[in-house]
């Protein structure tokens, strides 16, 4: 692929999620085939030795920092990170402890209630089919402070945890107290969704819900089929449902 720009479309098969992504993974090929050409070593001699050394954290800031002076502001995946970096980040609407705020994806399906007294609030990617649905009580993990609470006291009896960050670091130390999980973010191959697995908890990634708020009752579909690396890559639609009980 030497001869010319390798895309994420070469890769996985498919248009990237947005024009940051293409940017940042073309960006940090472009400095490692710059790195590997003046090493003057072999591929495997860098990528499994020196790269440690020549690609360094200081590249990746000033990578960060190009996106930056463009007037780009990155979009939030987790409130520790508006919090602790707010100059980077996109406004975001809704305080962080406002008991009324909740997910509102613009791509969400929703639906009216049904028959079963259930409003469909969104749709996810499901980690892991289960025998039944999941349901619970919805609860928003966006601090640490929720989490450090949470540990001291225990995580509420059937909690379904909706949290925005899939990598998972936020939530590991109160992830065994969950019934169920809503990810806005990441797949089912994300740091959440492998953890997820591991402890048997259901679990919806990349979910696109609207107008779930703190402490309402939710369904999940666990029942439907896992989401599957093919579909990822055929974008073939795999989708689990999200309702509130009325």
């Amino acid at each position: 692929m030497m001869g010319r720009l390798y895309t994420d479309r070469d890769r996985y098969g498919e248009a990237p999620a947005s024009l940051l992504v293409e940017a940042v993974h073309n960006a940090v090929r472009d400095l490692v085939r710059k790195r590997w050409s003046e090493s003057g070593e072999s591929w495997a001699s860098f990528a499994f030795g020196s790269s440690d050394r020549l690609v360094a954290k200081a590249d990746m800031e000033a990578i960060e920092r190009r996106i930056l002076d463009t007037g780009y502001r990155f979009a939030w995946s987790s409130m520790l990170s508006v919090r602790d970096r707010p100059d980077i980040y996109a406004v975001v609407e809704g305080a962080i402890d406002d008991p009324d705020f909740s997910f509102e994806h613009p791509d969400a399906i929703v639906a009216p209630v049904d028959a079963e007294g259930r409003e469909q609030r969104g749709v996810g990617d499901n980690v892991v089919r289960c025998p039944t649905d999941t349901g619970g009580i919805a609860r928003y993990i966006r601090t640490s402070e929720r989490v450090i609470d949470f540990m001291k006291n225990g995580v509420p009896e059937d909690t379904i945890a909706i949290i925005d960050d899939s990598g998972g670091t936020l939530t590991a130390p109160i992830l065994e107290g969950f019934k169920g999980v809503i990810c806005a973010g990441g797949t089912v191959r994300s740091h959440l969704g492998i953890l997820t697995r591991e402890y048997g908890i259901p679990c919806l990634m990349n979910a696109r819900i609207s107008g779930i708020r703190e402490g309402e009752r939710v369904l999940i579909e666990t029942s439907a089929a896992a989401r599957t690396a093919e579909s990822y890559q055929s974008g073939m639609e795999m989708r689990a449902r999200v309702w509130k009980i009325a």
